[in-house]
């Protein structure tokens, strides 16, 4: 049986205009090495910059960790403390009769890291001084300033979750 290594992970996203240029910053802490990732998009929102933060920090990961992300989003810690996310994907990614979960796209890319590393996420309250949230802040705020940013497929084009049959489209036998 092998340990897993723990990391530490503090992330932040931002916009200017929600929706707006939209930026995601972490900071990925194991031991005394420290790596900081940060990146953009052109039109987005901040809700999708802050799980994209998540999504990326995970994603540097080579190998399956124990790790705690640290954020002050509320929507992330909470949709994946209370099981929100896991609940939307056993119906197919809806909240309701017919109402599609908003950024369903990075909600099933999030769900699926955190199925490869042993993930906590942990609210840290905004601005209070804490030096990882502070320098994830300054890096996503920085990002979504950058020039010639991306577009965001997943939000100026949505294609996920697919659409609903209904009683009147034709079913596959």
């Amino acid at each position: 049986m092998s340990i897993r290594k723990l990391v530490n992970i503090w992330i932040d996203g931002a916009c200017v205009g929600n929706p707006g240029r939209g930026g995601y910053g972490a900071v990925l802490v194991y031991g005394d090495i420290q790596r900081e990732l940060s990146g953009g998009y052109r039109l987005t929102t901040n809700n999708r910059m802050e799980l994209m933060a998540a999504i990326e920090a995970l994603k540097a990961l080579k190998v399956s960790c124990s790790v705690e992300v640290h954020s002050d989003a509320t929507y992330v810690v909470d949709g994946v403390r209370n099981g929100q996310m896991r609940r939307w994907r056993m119906v197919g990614w809806y909240r309701g009769d017919k109402v599609a979960a908003a950024n369903a796209d990075l909600w099933d890319e999030l769900l699926k890291l955190c199925e490869v590393h042993e993930v906590k996420f942990t609210w840290v309250k905004s601005h209070s001084g804490e030096p990882g949230n502070e320098r994830c802040d300054r890096l996503a705020k920085q990002a979504a300033h950058g020039a010639s940013l991306p577009p965001d497929v997943g939000y100026e084009s949505p294609s996920f979750p697919p659409p609903r049959p209904t009683l009147f489209d034709d079913l596959p036998d």
